[in-house]
């Protein structure tokens, strides 16, 4: 192998090794304007876009101990690599941004935490709210029920004083 694609291989396997989490996507047609606004919106986000060559990513991943079915990858690949622990606000902007423009993106198979997940089941995920909406979600519930009996508890205490002013 020629000392660049040696180079490029070992910059792949350091960021597959990097990352918590990878999103493998086929494109069609991506202009690099779109790329930037996608890798700028990636980035705030915790993730990172990259194109690469199918066969360079395949060996990276197999020195780093990933296995991945060549017959997944077909066209132009794509690959988020995602170094925040939770990985599903980067899935969410992918499949928004490619809504937005015109599904450009395919999402072809995600691996987190080790496992390797389909595009239908990631797609499933990505739909779900995030940690932060579950979160308020639970308090709501949690606060709903104290705060229904104080209303009914304050409508008690105030029956009596609406009956005596109605009466005078």
């Amino acid at each position: 192998m020629r000392q660049e694609k040696e180079l490029l291989l070992n910059e792949i396997k350091d960021k597959i090794d990097a990352s918590t989490a990878m999103i493998l996507t086929r494109y069609d047609k991506l202009a690099p304007n779109t790329s930037w606004q996608l890798r700028d919106l990636l980035a705030k986000s915790g993730g990172g876009f990259e194109v690469v060559r199918k066969r360079v990513f395949l060996k990276a991943a197999e020195k780093a101990g990933i296995q991945i079915d060549a017959s997944l990858l077909k066209g132009h690949l794509g690959v988020v690599f995602i170094t925040q622990l939770d990985a599903m606000p980067s899935a969410k902007l992918i499949y928004k941004f490619s809504e937005e423009n015109g599904k450009i993106f395919e999402v072809l198979v995600g691996q987190i935490e080790g496992k390797m997940i389909p595009a239908a089941d990631l797609e499933m995920l990505s739909k779900l709210p995030g940690i932060d909406e579950m979160r308020a979600s639970l308090l709501g519930l949690f606060v709903s029920p104290m705060s229904q009996m104080l209303a009914v508890l304050e409508a008690v205490m105030a029956e009596p004083l609406s009956v005596i002013e109605q009466k005078s």
